[in-house]
């Protein structure tokens, strides 16, 4: 291929570099830090303040960046699982070597690191405790029970959290929202994990449905589905004024409900379709969030 169209066999290679860099699931983070920055944690600076501010800027960079490494580092582990669960995407990725890989995620960190430090000392250390964490999820806690869905939702949630921390702004309703947000995103995790249960037992991943078992397993969802209801009626109750968010969490609340039936009546496609549901709905809040911050302002 690389003598007869080597044009196509180097886009091939870029194309498999921006997989294992999850380029879509980036392109969301991006939006989603940008949009909860401005209009969540950022409470004092107007439009033109915030675009001036290089060092939310960077601190959104670096966060892409190593995020960027962290999936890098993620599929290389788990190459061989992903063979059996993701064959054309892992045929794609095998147009690039696997030390190009590294390569690249070395290089991604380190550039990070180096933004970080001329930016803060402190935020410097922040990202080089994010990048070892997920380095150590990929390396040892991906294959541990509980531990591996806890790890993963909290590395989700880490640039958020620095962000939360850059602005100092701390409250009630964003404790609830954080909540509800990791909630929802550790029921994704584990319901990913009922569809994976074939190549996650030949690879030796200890996860819920298997160790626990399906009955077992559905309960617990089911339980964090109420309780992420619950958590959606507490938010409603403390936004007073009507707004997006008042929207969107009370459709939040009725959607995790309805979303027992599926889960307690364990079908494979229902699964599938429930996660991406969830998993759309988790951009639709986004979406909302936006919205509700440009009313807010104007």
């Amino acid at each position: 291929m690389t003598e007869e169209n080597p044009v196509l066999y180097r886009i091939s290679q870029f194309v498999s570099l921006l997989l294992g860099a999850r380029i879509f699931m980036l392109i969301l983070f991006a939006f989603s830090l940008y949009v909860s920055t401005f209009f969540l944690f950022n409470q004092e600076e107007n439009l033109r303040k915030f675009v001036f501010d290089f060092k939310v800027h960077g601190i959104i960079f670096c966060s892409l960046l190593s995020i960027a490494a962290g999936g890098i580092i993620n599929q290389f582990y788990d190459l061989e699982k992903d063979r059996l669960q993701k064959p054309f995407r892992t045929r794609l990725q095998s147009f690039l070597k696997q030390k190009y890989f590294l390569y690249s995620y070395i290089a991604l960190n380190a550039i990070s690191l180096g933004i970080a430090y001329l930016l803060s000392p402190r935020i410097f250390v922040f990202f080089l405790i994010y990048q070892f964490l997920m380095w150590f999820y990929s390396h040892k806690l991906s294959k541990v029970l509980v531990l591996n869905n806890l790890t993963f939702v909290t590395l989700t949630l880490y640039p958020f959290f620095g962000m939360l921390v850059y602005y100092q702004h701390f409250s009630w309703k964003l404790f609830l929202m954080a909540a509800f947000l990791f909630l929802i995103l550790l029921i994704i995790d584990v319901l990913k994990d009922f569809l994976t249960m074939r190549p996650d037992t030949i690879f030796g991943y200890q996860t819920l449905p298997i160790i626990a078992g399906l009955k077992t397993s559905t309960a617990i969802v089911s339980i964090l589905l109420v309780l992420n209801a619950l958590i959606s009626c507490l938010i409603v109750y403390k936004i007073p004024e009507h707004n997006f968010l008042v929207i969107y969490f009370s459709f939040s609340a009725i959607l995790l409900i309805l979303s027992m039936y599926p889960v307690f009546f364990f079908k494979f496609k229902k699964m599938f379709w429930l996660l991406n549901l969830l998993r759309i709905w988790v951009f639709i809040g986004v979406i909302f969030m936006l919205l509700n911050g440009i009313f807010e302002r104007i």
